[in-house]
């Protein structure tokens, strides 16, 4: 599942980018969807802050968002911080002594208000004060009916006018004469569509154990609460617990006896394969298979050697395809993913000995023999334990392959 959202910029007079408006969409086809305005807003909320991240989005700019009656009164607006939102009150929203009041509440904690294709009504003088930015449509009114209602704003010389759609230098130039400060529309950048793969509940559980198991003390009643909550989850780690892998001598039946027996650096390899597996549903299978060879080659290197944690060797592996997972920068996903410090500098900064461990795993599936060499040597290895490491981790990426789709 994606989040998808298009982005238009706004501009000031000299064509420096201002703020981008966020409209949602609910595929690539750039037009907004049969929704209604509330669903519309909640879920460009809800991905912005979640799925994508705002600043990313936006650029670090502000983001223009619309919101209805509804969802204002809801205070969603403030769910994100006044210096990255601008308010837009829909011209649908009918003005009024509730509107009013949030509409203060939320210029008390410093939030931009505008009101988006306004429309000339006596009752919003009372809304002048609080306002900030008010949007003209050049598709919905004449140059000289906007100019009337110019004249009437003009003791209100903290409201700033912004032109939307402006489709010509004329119409450009035009209202750059009038007085606008800011301007929106085909002329300058038709809205480009932007999109996230969403992590589902199921992967956000994940994630969670993921970081609760990252920790030197495990929590063991905390992480046994969340695996009680998800019943599939609960299943696999039964299953996978009683597999034939670890030669029980007796049925593990409990969620706590499963984790206990498991212990922190199985449990955590058990995570991070689930949570890859759930994210690759729409990739080929291979992807996950390589991700996997990797996780198990830089554990028992990390094994091998010593030194180094062998289960956040194992996750610096099995993260090093996720963004081609997620079909999203690397550094934007460890963003999202509470991980140790050390993987998210193997694998953002490419860094440290957990880099290094991958460097050889990279080198070696390319076929790239002087770099592994390099690699080798710096690592203290010797030139026939490798292959033997290599071919262990494929025998056992195959084995669990199996048991993934078995």
């Amino acid at each position: 599942m994606y989040f998808y959202a298009a982005r238009q910029p706004i501009l000031d007079e000299n064509k420096n980018l201002y703020a981008y408006e966020l409209l949602f969409r609910d595929g690539v086809d750039n037009v907004f969807p049969d929704i209604d305005e509330d669903e519309a807003t909640t879920r460009i909320i809800e991905g912005a802050q979640v799925s994508y991240g705002l600043d990313d989005l936006t650029d670090k700019k502000p983001a223009f968002i619309n919101f209805t009656l509804e969802t204002i009164l809801k205070k969603y607006p403030t769910m994100m911080p006044p210096e990255s939102v601008v308010v837009e009150i829909l011209e649908t929203v009918q003005p009024g002594k509730r509107l009013l009041a949030a509409v203060q509440e939320l210029k008390q904690k410093g939030y931009i208000v505008a009101l988006d294709d306004y429309e000339h009504k006596p009752v919003w003088r009372h809304f002048y004060p609080y306002v900030d930015i008010i949007k003209f449509d050049l598709r919905a009114m004449s140059l000289d009916e906007i100019t009337q209602i110019i004249d009437e704003l003009k003791q209100q010389s903290h409201i700033k006018l912004l032109a939307e759609k402006v489709e010509t230098l004329e119409e450009f130039e035009a209202c750059k004469k009038l007085g606008f400060q800011y301007f929106q529309g085909y002329f300058f950048s038709r809205p480009e569509v932007v999109k996230a793969k969403n992590l589902s509940p199921a992967q956000m559980t994940l994630a969670e154990l993921l970081y609760e198991t990252s920790n030197q003390v495990v929590d063991l009643p905390k992480v046994t609460q969340i695996f009680e909550r998800d019943i599939n989850l609960s299943y696999k780690l039964l299953r996978y617990s009683n597999s034939a892998t670890f030669k029980r001598r007796t049925e593990i039946s409990t969620i706590k006896q499963a984790i206990v027996v498991l212990g922190q650096q199985e449990l955590k390899k058990f995570l991070s394969l689930l949570f890859t597996a759930q994210v690759n549903d729409s990739k080929p299978e291979e992807l996950l298979k390589l991700a996997m060879v990797r996780a198990r080659f830089c554990e028992s290197l990390a094994s091998e050697e010593g030194t180094q944690d062998t289960g956040m060797a194992f996750l610096t592996g099995m993260m090093s395809l996720i963004d081609a997972i997620l079909d999203e920068s690397i550094d934007k996903v460890m963003e999202k993913l509470p991980l140790a410090a050390e993987i998210k500098t193997a694998l953002v900064e490419d860094s440290g000995k957990l880099a290094d461990f991958l460097h050889l795993a990279k080198a070696y599936e390319r076929g790239d023999w002087d770099e592994e060499s390099q690699f080798e040597r710096e690592l203290n290895f010797s030139g026939d334990q490798i292959p033997h490491i290599y071919n262990k981790a494929i025998h056992w990426a195959d084995e669990q392959m199996a048991a993934l789709n078995g």
